[in-house]
């Protein structure tokens, strides 16, 4: 029995002490680099067709005329990180590491902290520009500069707590449900199995979503500071 309901998000499993739930974390580096010394498959053209058409994407995003050759990569691997770990945490008994702040924050703070500072040093009057935004009046121009500031400031914040919060509501709504199993009829229970299947489907489509949202805003936020 539960003594929490979000026990289930528990980093708890471990081997002689050695707490194993994060290596799921690290499971596509044994399964994705394999793909590169195989004959193309169906899977790995799909892959690269998702590939290439997010790139074309990400270099509109952050405008041609401040792309850099390959800077269009590290959004890539970012949504490729997310998803996969996404789609990962569907399967049962495997830990959904994106669910955690720790994992969500320790993406979004140092990619916006990165931006902040390079845009900062290099250029300076045009981070000043950003913080008021075109045909404000003189009246409200101070208040303006607080608002972006502090929206410019929650912006990691707002990263990390939109794809944990997003993992966590699906997952408690899956949990939830299947709990009730055991004490349902064969007639509901049947009802409550297709419904766990349709909100599998959602989940699927949520793990796409958020990872897809991750590196959008990580890559419009980028482009503002060139």
């Amino acid at each position: 029995m539960m003594t929490n309901l979000f026990s289930v998000f528990d980093p708890s499993t471990s081997i002689y002490n050695l707490s194993l739930n994060w290596i799921s974390t690290m499971m596509g580096l044994l399964i994705i680099p394999s793909t590169m010394w195989l004959i193309p498959s169906r899977h790995f053209i799909l892959w690269n067709t998702i590939l290439a058409s997010l790139h074309k994407e990400f270099k509109t995003l952050i405008g041609y005329k401040n792309i850099n050759k390959g800077s269009t990569f590290i959004f890539i691997s970012l949504f490729s990180i997310i998803m996969f770990n996404n789609f990962l945490g569907l399967f049962p008994y495997i830990f959904t590491s994106t669910s955690h702040m720790a994992m969500t924050l320790s993406l979004a703070l140092p990619l916006w902290l990165s931006f902040m500072i390079f845009g900062w040093i290099n250029n300076t009057q045009h981070m000043f520009a950003h913080l008021v935004p075109q045909g404000t009046p003189s009246v409200l121009m101070p208040f303006m500069v607080c608002i972006e500031t502090i929206s410019n400031m929650i912006r990691p914040g707002t990263l990390a707590v939109r794809l944990a919060a997003n993992m966590i509501a699906g997952h408690l709504l899956l949990t939830l449900l299947g709990n009730t199993g055991p004490f349902l009829s064969s007639s509901l229970l049947t009802m409550l199995i297709l419904t766990q299947i349709a909100l599998l489907v959602l989940e699927s489509a949520v793990a796409i979503i958020q990872s897809y949202v991750f590196a959008v805003l990580s890559t419009l936020y980028s482009s503002e500071v060139n």
